[in-house]
């Protein structure tokens, strides 16, 4: 399967009174056409600040783009001016925001906010573009879309509101859609809906779809692909079953171990402990040694490579050296491992078991 985007050595820093906050540090990874590639980490980790410069909405200043290739369509966005970026945002890459009501205008009618960008990408008429408003709320399956395509966002709940920016984010049916917590601000049911809707458009239009969460939970029956993020790098990537079933990055497993799951009510959550580190000065060497049990000398002096687990599975950790300990995940995480193979929780039909 082609690739629709890669990414290469991605660095993103702020600069602040307090000096050079590196945000992003190196981060690469690569999209494929109709695939849905999770990216999950803690609050902090660079998650949203590598996919807004993916669609270069970072405020600059303070943010800039240090380093680093975005290879989309045979051009690299990061040399792009704002200029040709507005041409290809909204257009090829679209973005759904976690809080559905900073997204919207509450001043506008929703038809007219779905309507702009079909105007002005599409090329369409009034009418063209009103017609093609109503198929788009009915598509994101929004009652009565006819009728109410005349409302102010304040006239719809919370997962209603999140259908029409969803509805807003496909009107010019991206090439790539990056859902930044999508669901975060739902309730659990609403949530599920809006998880189903998004796996049944992408169906419907083969758009890739890069998806950004705190909860690994949430992107179980989601991803093809999952990338663990950590203080501005990539720690581990692999398909979701690799992820679920054979994580082998201690930052994983402390992710696994956090996730609240149905027949482990007995069982408390496992924290990990500490907090991310202060990225105005990163650590040297690995950045979770000072929060990782299973941390070695060479951890708090060289940071680790990317090793190869499969051909789809990499991740960063002197644990996968030949001469390092064997060390397992801890008990309370295979637990959890075994709880999400018995539900199936990982499997979507298209990751290959590990």
């Amino acid at each position: 399967m082609e690739n629709i985007l890669e990414v290469n050595n991605l660095q993103v820093s702020f600069d602040t009174y307090g000096g050079e906050v590196q945000a992003v540090r190196g981060v690469s990874f690569n999209l494929k056409k109709g695939e849905t590639l999770a990216i999950v980490g803690e609050s902090g980790s660079g998650k949203s600040v590598t996919t807004r410069a993916l669609a270069r909405l970072i405020p600059s200043p303070p943010g800039r783009i240090k380093e680093g290739e975005i290879l989309f369509d045979g051009k690299d966005l990061a040399k792009l001016s704002d200029k040709q970026m507005q041409a290809i945002r909204g257009k090829d890459i679209s973005t759904i925001f976690q809080d559905p009501m900073t997204s919207l205008n509450p001043t506008m009618k929703i038809g007219t906010q779905i309507m702009e960008g079909l105007i002005k990408h599409q090329k369409m008429s009034k009418s063209q573009a009103k017609e093609r408003t109503i198929e788009l709320l009915e598509l994101v399956g929004l009652p009565n879309p006819s009728e109410r395509v005349d409302q102010y966002p304040h006239q719809f709940s919370g997962g209603q509101r999140q259908r029409i920016v969803i509805a807003i984010a496909l009107a010019c049916n991206p090439k790539i859609l990056i859902a930044d917590e999508p669901t975060t601000a739902l309730d659990v049911t609403i949530q599920a809906q809006i998880l189903e809707l998004m796996k049944d458009i992408q169906k419907k239009t083969d758009s890739s779809i890069i998806f950004i969460t705190h909860d690994l939970g949430v992107v179980a029956n989601v991803a093809d692909r999952v990338a663990v993020m950590y203080a501005g790098k990539i720690v581990e990537i692999g398909t979701a079953d690799e992820i679920f079933y054979n994580p082998k990055h201690p930052y994983t497993w402390g992710l696994i171990g956090s996730m609240p799951t149905l027949d482990n009510t007995e069982e408390s959550l496992v924290a990990i402990p500490g907090s991310p580190p202060d990225m105005l000065n990163p650590p040297k060497g690995d950045a979770f040694a000072p929060r990782n049990d299973f941390a070695l000398e060479i951890d708090r002096e060289m940071e680790p490579p990317m090793f190869k687990v499969s051909d789809t599975h990499y991740a960063a950790t002197w644990l996968l050296h030949e001469y390092a300990p064997h060390v397992e995940p801890p008990e309370a995480v295979k637990r959890r491992m075994k709880g999400f193979a018995s539900t199936g929780a990982a499997s979507n039909g298209e990751g290959d078991q590990s």
